[in-house]
């Protein structure tokens, strides 16, 4: 950054997460190293881009606000990530596919299963992925008595994706903190409905009750309660033909070259 400072080039940087928050959630010892080196970055960049509005007062980004430019470098491959099992063919069964790590709020949604399962004991539930929480994970299923509802298949590979998310009827995404998660677009792709936290760029993909689904907080009760909330709802088939067609709509290769497009020319 120093060096492109020095020879006088523009600097865009492109934004994709919250390290700080990242860092605050696992208590990481090189926190105020971490917000010293990213201010800086911050400060010496001629644009910042985030993935949304939304994103300024979250991330504190107010005093950069005229240097903050919105757009994204998601695109899917549709013939992909594609409806292969419609919803009402699948069976009963929810899930959440990431790391297994606390901003991710996935020990929440283990904590929420007890109360879940007392509702539906035909349900099952599918938690996918590794990371540092897998241990604590697993023991929270003992002792809460659930493991024989639960498949942990660990880490999925991003070819092996659009299988699992086609045996869904419900992804839930807990996080703390996200930027704009691959991971609720290829489901959505996929037809299946995401009942996530409204943080990052996810208010600007899901509306609740028409493109999916919006909990309050991440609390073991508010996920309980609303993954019930969506099963139950007589619109679920058609809350996730229209996620499938948001995504196509926004999230293209071509839409995504065409919003670069119109940022780069805007900073010449």
């Amino acid at each position: 950054m120093l060096t492109a400072k020095l020879l006088g080039k523009k600097i865009i940087l492109l934004k994709g997460g919250s390290s700080i928050k990242d860092a605050l959630s696992i208590n990481d010892l090189f926190y105020r190293a971490t917000l010293f080196s990213l201010n800086v970055n911050f400060h010496l960049s001629t644009y910042i881009v985030l993935y949304s509005h939304s994103l300024i007062s979250e991330w504190n980004f107010e005093k950069y606000r005229h240097k903050i430019l919105i757009a994204h470098e998601h695109f899917l491959d549709f013939s992909t990530f594609s409806v292969t099992t419609p919803l009402p063919g699948r069976p009963p069964l929810i899930g959440y596919i990431g790391r297994l790590s606390g901003e991710k709020g996935v020990q929440h949604f283990a904590q929420a299963l007890p109360a879940i399962l007392a509702d539906r004991q035909d349900l099952r539930v599918l938690i996918g992925g590794d990371g540092q929480l897998k241990e604590s994970i697993e023991a929270s299923l003992q002792e809460r008595g659930v493991t024989a509802h639960v498949d942990l298949p660990g880490w999925i590979s991003h070819d092996d994706l659009p299988n699992y998310l086609n045996q869904l009827q419900l992804l839930i995404l807990p996080s703390y903190t996200e930027g704009l998660p691959n991971i609720m677009l290829e489901a959505m792709a996929c037809g299946t409905p995401v009942l996530a936290t409204p943080v990052g760029a996810i208010p600007d993909v899901i509306i609740d009750g028409k493109t999916g689904f919006i909990m309050e907080n991440n609390s073991p009760e508010c996920i309980a309660e609303n993954v019930k909330r969506a099963l139950d709802s007589p619109d679920l088939e058609q809350i996730a033909k229209d996620g499938r067609r948001f995504v196509e709509e926004n999230f293209s290769f071509e839409r995504t070259v065409e919003n670069w497009k119109e940022i780069l020319q805007s900073v010449e």
